[in-house]
């Protein structure tokens, strides 16, 4: 390791391990999700469906928590786990931006202002995911947390719930069907726009941290694994 630089510890064990939890979640729910929006090519029969359904829910109830604790610390938490040191909105934001585009600057402690801009499109994008997933969850397979209350909605007989199934018309009134069915459309749509955000956002991350790497070579990869950057001794970022 380069003499001129110091080892400096940055990000704590909770947004490490927020991040890693966060990228093996995405990339499941991903992987999930484009083999259940291509069904029908993928001769996915009715049964087959609700179960890849069903883990993709499974697997977005450990996004959604992993992602609630990383808003929650954002608040709470220390150092750079706080909401000023991840976002752009810090006063002065636009003249370090200004700076960052004309590489005046060798290292970032934390985030450089395009790394904050990212995570503030991805936690944006993120949010949105968890939000109409969790309706789409209650609508479509009637899972918590609003499936009792869908499942309700429609029931012929409220007192035979049990009864109501993903495709099924057991105990079910079409037309109070209907009105769920055109109540979660925006979700879908904002679920799946959020899906295609996400699918342009990753490879944008994933190269701007290699750009960011050669530019700073400050070990930022490795920083998300054990903590620490290497960065200048006469320039590092206290704030």
């Amino acid at each position: 390791m380069n003499i001129n630089r110091q080892q400096v510890f940055v990000w704590s064990r909770k947004v490490r391990l927020f991040h890693w939890i966060n990228v093996i979640a995405i990339l499941l729910l991903i992987a999930i999700g484009t083999v259940i929006l291509n069904g029908k090519a993928f001769g996915l029969s009715t049964e087959g469906k609700v179960l890849l359904k069903t883990i993709h829910v499974l697997v977005g109830y450990v996004f959604a928590s992993n992602l609630i604790f990383r808003l929650i610390i954002a608040f709470v938490g220390k150092g750079y786990e706080r909401w000023h040191k991840i976002l752009p909105f810090k006063k002065g934001f636009k003249a370090e931006l200004v700076a960052f585009t004309q590489g005046k600057k060798a290292a970032y402690k934390g985030h450089s202002p395009a790394g904050k801009l990212m995570v503030l499109a991805l936690l944006s994008v993120m949010t949105v995911q968890m939000i109409s997933g969790l309706v789409i969850a209650g609508t479509d397979i009637y899972y918590p947390p609003f499936g009792q209350y869908f499942a309700e909605s429609i029931a012929i007989n409220k007192d035979n719930i049990a009864a109501i199934a993903p495709y099924s018309k057991e105990n079910v009134d079409a037309a109070a069907y209907q009105v769920m069915r055109d109540f979660r459309k925006p979700f879908i749509t904002a679920h799946v726009y959020a899906f295609y955000c996400l699918l342009l956002l990753i490879p944008l991350h994933i190269i701007g941290v290699i750009i960011a790497e050669r530019r700073e070579k400050s070990a930022l990869v490795s920083a998300m694994i054990n903590g620490y950057k290497y960065l200048p001794n006469n320039k590092t970022d206290k704030h």
